[in-house]
């Protein structure tokens, strides 16, 4: 068997012995254990690029859109794990054709990325990158808008502003080498000879910077995927430099998460990279910044590659280190515990999440979830032309690539089911409407009219195929089971709403980087003849989600458990042991009158002690579900050691291939 075979055998095992009596899941995907930890990613959906500060105590994030609209979605939070929506900067984006994917032209891939968040004297300022464009800038007095926009006389890529203390403000922007310029006092363009170059090519620097004045000193930190994912940093006394680099303040933290498909090229047929079990850095956390809170603790944010699902964004205790911001615990910088204690704030923070994903279509605007895959024509969609339903109205089309009108919202993870309601009565000749998962390769199930008759179409664009069955039925239910961790949809469909068919074979979903997004539920209409043609009327969207908390199973305090290394030593005597309750998701192991203890040396061994330090674990799962027991000792993994058998707490984080031994299976004897 091979070790991707035994991870998939270890989640299924790990599925089938859950304890009769965990708790129901929440609606939605949230991070808060309701514990007082946390349990990354801070949204199981796509949230790129990100920047965050802290306004008083309010901390607001943003982040990339592409060709998604409204774009710069702002969200604000007071412990940057329970988020709200406040708007969106960018309501529209439209200048030209290739916006509303006219003339064969789309902006795939391009759009708004990489923002940069600021504040100063009462604004908000929002910068942010469009292709072939100079930078766009985005101000509001309140973050809840309206947004005034204009544009740069030039385009800095992936910038980043600092307004320093003598309220003069720069901008860092580049690929590797990094320019450094003073702003002019309207932010519209560079001070005239005040850019210089600041680093080579060969220094280690990335791009994506984030730029900080701390203590003093200035600080950048960047994104750098040559040589593997991780997260360079930059620190000098003037803000001109000289910048002395640091090359990973962060690296190799994926939590453990294998490589998934990677699509390497645009077109069929699709030449798709299987996925890696031997890549650690995939990914890895690798583009973000660092906050401080009221409270006085240092966090970093980051961007990972997590598959098909998308660029998730995790959040990171630091640890400063000779004057470095290590993304991590003392003792193992670099490396970032998916679960840990939230931060500290004045108040408990109630579990709030930023976005809802069901919708009847009852109200008079669309929730903020949804975004239209490029600029929508507005006459040809209506929540109002038949009250509680979605209507769309189609439009010539070759294909759902150049559908316009498509509505979408980030699919969510670890995995999820969105059914459609749909009535194609008003369908007319050539129309094909229903649901997607909008991705490169897509896929999508939709009803078709053709020759007065209706069928069901699922086209799976990496196969190139179509596999219809006719229906008579106007009112059909549409359903995507998304497992993000096999990276495998499967089609179905319905006409009572209570008995689903499957249609079709599995779908593969990718992650590529041509969209620069990850998959996407979408709800469609076009008409593959030359003409506009009727109407799909969308009665409803439900989304489930069977994991949507941090932890898959609960915690099982005061009970007796039997532990198995998940890959390896899998057929060894189990450990057995009763858990008992620390507090915040920290548990000791006893055995008898013992305890499961870790010496600074990560030396495991029972001892008859009451639980302190030694004995203290912080359980978290990998996005897999097996087990990971950090010891709050040495803040390493307890491990099984491959070769002699030994418990020893000595691994930073756990490897993808589940060589390390650090994966644990437990059931309830």
């Amino acid at each position: 068997m091979t070790i991707q075979s035994a991870l998939v055998v270890a989640f299924t095992t790990i599925l089938l012995t859950a304890p009769a009596h965990a708790e129901p899941p929440v609606r939605t995907w949230t991070p808060d254990n309701g514990d007082g930890t946390f349990t990354n990613p801070l949204f199981y959906d796509e949230f790129s690029d990100p920047d965050l500060i802290r306004v008083n105590d309010w901390f607001y994030l943003t982040g990339t859109t592409m060709h998604a609209m409204p774009g710069l979605p702002l969200l604000r939070s007071r412990d940057m794990v329970n988020w709200e929506f406040l708007s969106y900067a960018a309501e529209w984006l439209d200048l030209g054709p290739a916006y509303r994917l006219e003339g064969g032209k789309n902006i795939y891939g391009q759009g708004i990325w990489a923002p940069s968040l600021r504040y100063r004297n009462g604004v908000f300022y929002i910068f942010t990158n469009v292709n072939g464009r100079a930078t766009q800038i985005y101000s509001a007095i309140n973050p809840r808008g309206p947004w005034a926009h204009w544009e740069m006389k030039r385009s800095l890529h992936d910038l980043s502003v600092l307004f320093d203390d003598d309220n003069k403000a720069y901008a860092v922007w580049g690929h590797q080498d990094l320019h450094i310029a003073q702003l002019t006092d309207d932010l519209l363009d560079i001070v005239p000879s005040t850019e210089k170059v600041l680093f080579s090519k060969t220094d280690g620097m990335g791009e994506g910077a984030h730029f900080y004045k701390i203590g003093g000193r200035y600080f950048i930190l960047s994104a750098n995927y040559a040589g593997g994912f991780r997260m360079p940093a930059a620190r000098a006394d003037n803000v001109y430099g000289p910048y002395e680099v640091n090359q990973a303040i962060s690296k190799d933290e994926g939590f453990g998460l294998v490589r998934g498909y990677r699509l390497n090229n645009k077109a069929y047929p699709f030449d798709v990279s299987p996925p890696n079990p031997a890549s650690r850095d995939a990914t890895a956390m690798h583009q973000g910044g660092i906050v401080l809170t009221e409270a006085g603790e240092w966090w970093g944010f980051s961007m990972m590659d997590y598959n098909s699902i998308g660029r998730l964004l995790s959040l990171a205790p630091v640890t400063w280190k000779d004057g470095w911001p290590y993304f991590g615990l003392p003792g193992n910088p670099g490396r970032n515990p998916r679960t840990w204690v939230k931060p500290r704030t004045a108040e408990r923070q109630q579990v709030k999440v930023p976005f809802e994903r069901d919708d009847d279509f009852s109200e008079p605007a669309l929730k903020p979830l949804w975004q239209w895959n490029h600029v929508p024509v507005e006459e040809r969609w209506s929540l109002s032309e038949r009250p509680g339903y979605l209507r769309l109205r189609s439009m010539s089309a070759a294909s759902l690539w150049e559908a316009r009108n498509t509505l979408t919202q980030r699919a969510i993870g670890p995995m999820s089911s969105p059914t459609v309601v749909l009535d194609a009565a008003g369908l007319q000749e050539n129309d094909v409407a229903g649901l997607a998962l909008l991705n490169l390769p897509y896929a999508a199930l939709g009803v078709e009219r053709s020759d007065g008759k209706l069928s069901l179409a699922l086209f799976d664009q990496a196969r190139n195929r179509t596999v219809r069955v006719a229906v008579k039925a106007t009112r059909l239910w549409l359903r995507a089971d998304c497992d993000f961790l096999t990276e495998k949809a499967r089609f179905s469909y319905s006409i009572d709403g209570r008995n689903f068919q499957t249609i079709g074979e599995p779908f593969t979903m990718i992650f590529q980087l041509t969209t620069f997004q990850g998959v996407r539920y979408a709800l469609f209409n076009y008409n593959t003849g030359k003409q506009n043609g009727g109407a799909a009327d969308f009665d409803s969207i439900e989304v489930k989600q069977p994991y949507a908390r941090g932890l898959m199973r609960p915690i099982p305090y005061e009970q007796e458990i039997q532990l198995r290394a998940a890959v390896g030593r899998a057929a060894a005597q189990p450990l057995n042991f009763t858990v008992r309750e620390l507090g915040l998701g920290r548990v000791a192991l006893q055995a008898g009158d013992s305890f499961l203890s870790v010496g600074p040396d990560g030396g495991a061994s029972l001892q008859t002690t009451r639980p302190g330090l030694a004995q203290s674990f912080q359980w978290m799962e990998t996005p897999t579900g097996e087990l990971l027991l950090m010891s709050l000792q040495t803040n390493f993994y307890l491990r099984i050691h491959p070769q002699t058998g030994a418990l020893i707490a000595d691994s930073p984080g756990p490897l993808p291939d589940g060589s390390d031994g650090v994966r644990f299976i437990w059931r309830i004897p």
